[in-house]
C-alpha cells in the first residue's frame, strides 16, 4: 500500500509547470504587475519558484535577491549565483548581517530558534522593499509541506503577494524541478533554511520530507482518519506528531483573527471569495 501512496505522489510535471506559469501571469497581469521578486536561497523551492517566474514574467522582469548571514553556507549563495547565471534574471546580494546583529546583541540569551525568525523576517522586510521599488510582486516560496507542518516564520518566509508552489508537496517541487531543468545538485542536497551552522529542514523535523509528503498527502487530500493511515503501515506515533504540527500551526496559515463586534466582520463574515478589481 505505501507503494501505491508513492504513486498516487506522482504528478504530470508539464501540465502543472504550464498550470503555474498561467496562474503567475493572470494573478498579476490582471491588477497590472508585470514584474517579480523572489529571495533567492540557492535552495530547490526558490529556484524553481525563479524558473516559473521567468517564465511567466520574462527574465528581464524576475528581481532575485541573495541575502546571506556571516554564517551562511558559502555554497548556498554559489547555488543561488548559478540560478541567476542559468536563467539570465536581475539579481543583488544584500547582507543582511549589520541588519540583524544590533537585534541580536539588544537581547540576552537569545536563541537559534529567535534568531533564525529575525533573520527570515529581515529577509522578507529586504524582498518588499525591492518589490516597491521594482514596482513588482513578492513571489512565494513555501511548499504544501512545510506550509501544513507549520515550518515557515509567519511573516517571514511564508509571507509573499502570490505563492506558485503553496499546493506543491517537496516531492512534487522535486518532479517539477528536474523538468525544468534546475541542477540535479540542487534538487538533491539536504534541504536547509541556512538560518544556522549545520542546520537542515529534516533534522529539525525529526522526519524526512519523502515520509511526511506520504502521510500527509493520506490525512489531508484522501482525508483518511490516522488509525486508518496506521493500517497502510505507516508509524502511530509519527502520524500522531505530523497531525499536532498541523493543528497546532493552523495561526499561520489563516489572517489574523478579528474579534467579532460588527454585524459582518472582515475575514470570518466578509470573505468573498472573489476579486474587486481596480
Amino acid at each position: 500500500m505505501i507503494a501505491s501512496v508513492k504513486q498516487r505522489l506522482q504528478i504530470a510535471p508539464a501540465l502543472v509547470r504550464d498550470l503555474l506559469v498561467g496562474f503567475l501571469r493572470n494573478e498579476t497581469t490582471k491588477i497590472g504587475v508585470t514584474k517579480a521578486v523572489i529571495g533567492l536561497s540557492g535552495g530547490i523551492d526558490s529556484a524553481v519558484s525563479a524558473f516559473l517566474s521567468a517564465e511567466a514574467f520574462g527574465k528581464e522582469n524576475v528581481f532575485c535577491v541573495l541575502m546571506p548571514y556571516r554564517t551562511s553556507n558559502p555554497d548556498s549563495l554559489s547555488d543561488a549565483e548559478s540560478i541567476v547565471a542559468k536563467l539570465g534574471v536581475h539579481a543583488e546580494t544584500v547582507e543582511i548581517t549589520p541588519m540583524v546583529e544590533p537585534l541580536f546583541a539588544g537581547f540576552t540569551e537569545i536563541d537559534n530558534v529567535r534568531c533564525g525568525n529575525i533573520m527570515a523576517r529581515e529577509r522578507m522586510i529586504v524582498l518588499y522593499d525591492v518589490s516597491a521599488r521594482e514596482h513588482a510582486l513578492v513571489i512565494g516560496t513555501s511548499n504544501k509541506t512545510e506550509t501544513l507542518l507549520g515550518y515557515t516564520t509567519i511573516f517571514g518566509d511564508n509571507a509573499s503577494a502570490i505563492n506558485p508552489l503553496g499546493d506543491l508537496y517537496k516531492t512534487h517541487v522535486r518532479q517539477l524541478a528536474r523538468l525544468m531543468g534546475v541542477p540535479e545538485h540542487i534538487i538533491q542536497k539536504a534541504p536547509s533554511a541556512d538560518l544556522w551552522a549545520g542546520q537542515t529542514d529534516e533534522d529539525e523535523l525529526g522526519l524526512t520530507y519523502e515520509l511526511a509528503d506520504e502521510i500527509l498527502y493520506l490525512l489531508v487530500d484522501e482525508r483518511r482518519s490516522e488509525q486508518e493511515v496506521a493500517e497502510l503501515g505507516y508509524p502511530i506515533e509519527l502520524i500522531g506528531k505530523i497531525t499536532r504540527l498541523i493543528r497546532t500551526s493552523q495561526f499561520k496559515r489563516r489572517p489574523p483573527l478579528i474579534a467579532k463586534v460588527s454585524y459582518r466582520n472582515v475575514n470570518l463574515d466578509f470573505r468573498y471569495a472573489r476579486d474587486w478589481g481596480t
